[in-house]
C-alpha cells in the first residue's frame, strides 16, 4: 500500500516528483558576514515540501568539507563556498543556481 506516491500517484519506483520539483526551483547561493567577521554561505529558495533540506545539507557539508545547519527552510554553510555550492547543486539535480554576494 506505501508503494505509491501520494504527490503523483504512480509507484515509488517510477515517481519523478523530486527531480521535476529540483529543476523547475531557482535556488540562490550567497554569502553573508556575521559576527567577528566570520562569512557563511546561505542556500536558499529551495522547497522543503519537494525536498528534504537535512538530507540536501548533509550532502553538501560532507563534498564541502565543513559545518552547517538549517534554519528557516534556508541551509547555512560555515565558510565562503558560492562555487563549490553551485557545481555541487547542479550535480545534484538542481538546473536554476543564481549567486548573489552579499
Amino acid at each position: 500500500m506505501n508503494n505509491i506516491c501520494p504527490k503523483c500517484g504512480l509507484k515509488l519506483e517510477l515517481c519523478v516528483c523530486e527531480s521535476l520539483a529540483k529543476e523547475t526551483q531557482i535556488v540562490t547561493v550567497r554569502t553573508v558576514k556575521r559576527r567577528f567577521g566570520k562569512v557563511i554561505t546561505l542556500v536558499g529558495g529551495i522547497d522543503n515540501k519537494a525536498v528534504n533540506l537535512k538530507e540536501l545539507a548533509k550532502k553538501l557539508k560532507e563534498k564541502l568539507a565543513c559545518g552547517g545547519t538549517v534554519k528557516d527552510h534556508i541551509i547555512e554553510l560555515q565558510g565562503s563556498h558560492v562555487q563549490q555550492a553551485k557545481q555541487e547543486l547542479i550535480r545534484l539535480g538542481f538546473d536554476s543556481v543564481s549567486i548573489r554576494t552579499a
